[in-house]
């Protein structure tokens, strides 16, 4: 009986997401929102099929869910999310134990959930903002360790937020095993505040989908369809989803930053815990504070502050970053020097100037930057504290000198025109090359005799002094 339950609590959570792309499916992501075991939401219409909520039909429903269920809000963000993560990992035909979201429909099975297939991402990124003015209260970013060290109060508000990562690629893991994880801090929080008897409100969604499906109208697809090649973003150019982190000093900028994801991870217990601060830094929902950051025409340092990351109250990144004239090339370059993060009075230093740099002038732009596979970032020391840590960023941009009118400057990428690809091809070519060559210097070299003996006639004597 058991399993039957949870075999329709899953069929129902699929296809009543699965019936959105039967609209135009751009940029959307799901958003299912539950409550504590005798805490039920309100009841509320469903969007129409195909429907995407706008941000202000999902402020109108978040106002309404919470009218009348608890304000010790949990908001599980996760990076990505689509409807096809549900149908390709949600074990929706029987089997169980193939679920990696086996924690979610048990906690869907004890609520009268609200799902909401289609949320526009634009919406979906100002989702803790909304809770935010809705609740009157500052999002607290956490873990399962700091929650389990927090004593909440059912009559006071709350807004906890749990970032959840998915997987991108510069992540060995699948998406089906980050989902599974993903789903275990679920359950793990569920399980803290079911412990401590609080009542709770959950929501669940991501600020970006994992998968984009564009559907353009009939007509425009027979007058002027997208080639096979043509880029998604070709029409309307490359489109930054937020602005870059910016340092102003005495009224102009100074220092530019932008990344897709700052991911830093820490080694406890011989598992590598993660944190993204991607939301903490870009984005309306953004609470890093520059602090400590300055610029002057030769020193830049850029320090991001942030508030209880990885049980951390206090945890800063920085940037140090410096420029100078070298006589060989005749111009200036600026190189990063270090990167260091601040925890609980502690300091963990990286390197990064053997592989971040740049010409004065320009950005430093690179597709991936890390301290672990392809390491551009290296400890200082073998006993320094950076050997605890993983730094991972993807889509990185930073400018520390020269920036005018808040825009970055031409990027110098870090992608090399002869990657090990070309340079295996070329070698491969060359050996292949001299094989052939001295295969046709030795096939030159044969010689074929110039006399032949006749058996009818006379044998062919041969002096011994010719």
């Amino acid at each position: 009986m058991a399993d039957l339950k949870m075999l329709s609590c899953s069929v129902f959570l699929v296809v009543l997401f699965c019936v959105t792309p039967l609209g135009k499916c751009n940029e959307q992501v799901p958003l299912i929102m539950w409550s504590s075991a005798g805490s039920p939401l309100p009841p509320q219409a469903p969007p129409a099929a195909g429907h995407i909520v706008s941000t202000a039909q999902l402020e109108s429903y978040l106002q309404t869910a919470l009218s009348n269920s608890p304000h010790n809000v949990l908001l599980f963000l996760q990076d990505k999310l689509s409807v096809d993560d549900f149908t390709m990992y949600g074990g929706v035909f029987g089997n169980k134990q193939e679920s990696a979201f086996s924690n979610l429909e048990v906690a869907l099975q004890s609520s009268t959930p609200l799902l909401l297939p289609a949320v526009a991402h634009s919406a979906a990124g100002a989702v803790t903002g909304i809770l935010q003015e809705q609740l009157d209260t500052s999002p607290l970013y956490m873990d399962p360790e700091t929650l389990a060290q927090l004593r909440l109060n059912a009559s006071v508000a709350a807004l906890l937020v749990f970032r959840l990562p998915y997987a991108t690629s510069a992540d060995m893991m699948s998406a089906k095993e980050v989902l599974s994880g993903n789903d275990e801090v679920i359950g793990q929080v569920l399980n803290i505040m079911h412990s401590q008897a609080v009542p709770y409100t959950a929501v669940y969604t991501a600020l970006q989908p994992s998968r984009v499906i564009e559907d353009a109208p009939l007509a425009m697809q027979s007058v002027g369809g997208r080639s096979l090649l043509q880029s998604r973003n070709s029409k309307g150019g490359d489109k930054v989803p937020y602005p870059p982190v910016e340092f102003t000093e005495r009224g102009s900028p100074c220092i530019l930053l932008w990344a897709e994801n700052l991911t830093v991870s820490i080694l406890r217990e011989n598992k590598w815990q993660r944190h993204d601060l991607s939301a903490q830094t870009f984005g309306e929902s953004a609470t890093v504070k520059l602090e400590g950051s300055a610029c002057n025409e030769s020193h830049s340092r850029l320090a991001l502050n942030y508030e209880n990351v990885l049980g951390f109250r206090s945890f800063k990144v920085i940037f140090v970053m410096s420029q100078r004239l070298y006589s060989v090339s005749a111009r200036r370059w600026f190189t990063m020097d270090e990167v260091i993060l601040e925890y609980e009075g502690k300091r963990a230093t990286f390197n990064a100037s053997r592989a971040i740099y740049a010409p004065a002038e320009y950005s430093y732009r690179c597709e991936s930057v890390t301290s672990f596979r392809y390491a551009q970032l290296v400890p200082r020391t073998s006993k320094d504290a950076a050997n605890q840590w993983r730094l991972s960023f993807d889509d990185f941009q930073i400018q520390g000198f020269n920036v005018t009118r808040k825009e970055f400057s031409y990027a110098s990428d870090c992608a090399g025109f002869f990657t090990p690809g070309i340079w295996m091809g070329l070698l491969t070519s060359l050996l292949m090359v001299l094989i052939l060559t001295y295969g046709l210097h030795m096939i030159m070299q044969l010689r074929t005799m110039d006399r032949f003996d006749d058996p009818k006639g006379p044998a062919i004597s041969v002096p011994q002094t010719e």
